[in-house]
């Protein structure tokens, strides 16, 4: 299966997070992609996804956006079953990975869209149907010259919010100190959403998996600093 999907979009305004990516395949990736692909990736379009046909029940959606090698993203969904999990990735390896632990773990409420999450959610998601949001490890892009191309800023938040359902959250993990509290200035920004902590940083969720890039990041004595803030 090609999942190396390309739509042009010209707005050259529009928010970018990013590019398809490719690199090399493992076997493994690459047998999950041909075997399972079809049934639980999802083709970029410009018309709203209607989720109940996809999943085929009216369960919650949680959207994850970057989800890696996408590990941690089945445990999730293993241990939610009554939710559904819309998992947003441009690297093709990463998607591989999931789609076989899909099928090892034999998940049925995962789907997958490989493509810019800014553009996935103006043009598929419709406004108030999101429980959440997961943004785990986002790409700190640490140099200043960088930091307009971080996912977290104040435009997309306000696309996110718009996509949440009352009560719905957005919860954010980086090991970066400086993109933590880049993300609270940013949070802080967008009226409507509230943040469950009062010293900004919420406690570690219980039910999250440590990643890869989590233990790289303690490895170097970072400090994990988790987000969650929920729509009023």
């Amino acid at each position: 299966m090609n999942l190396n999907r390309k739509v042009v979009k010209d707005d050259k305004n529009s928010i970018r997070s990013f590019v398809l990516r490719g690199g090399r395949l493992t076997n493994l990736q690459k047998n999950a992609i041909e075997k399972y692909g079809k049934k639980y990736c999802l083709p970029f379009t410009s018309r709203i996804l209607q989720v109940e046909e996809v999943f085929q029940n009216t369960n919650p959606l949680i959207v994850e956006i970057g989800f890696g090698m996408g590990v941690t993203t089945s445990i999730i969904a293993e241990t939610f079953p009554e939710n559904n999990y819309l998992g947003i990735e441009v690297f093709e390896s990463g998607i591989g990975r999931l789609l076989h632990e899909i099928n090892a773990r034999s998940l049925k409420n995962i789907r997958i869209l490989r493509f810019n999450a800014v553009d996935v959610l103006q043009d598929m998601i419709q406004n108030n149907s999101i429980t959440g949001f997961h943004i785990f490890f986002p790409d700190p892009w640490p140099k200043k010259k960088h930091h307009k191309r971080r996912l977290i800023q104040k435009d997309f938040i306000v696309i996110m919010l718009e996509k949440l359902i009352p009560g719905g959250y957005i919860y954010s993990v980086t090991d970066w100190t400086h993109y933590a509290e880049w993300m609270l200035e940013e949070f802080n920004q967008v009226e409507g959403l509230i943040n469950i902590s009062k010293t900004g940083y919420c406690e570690p969720v219980k039910w999250r998996p440590s990643t890869k890039f989590e233990q790289k990041g303690l490895d170097k004595n970072h400090t994990i600093h988790e987000i969650w803030y929920e729509k009023s």
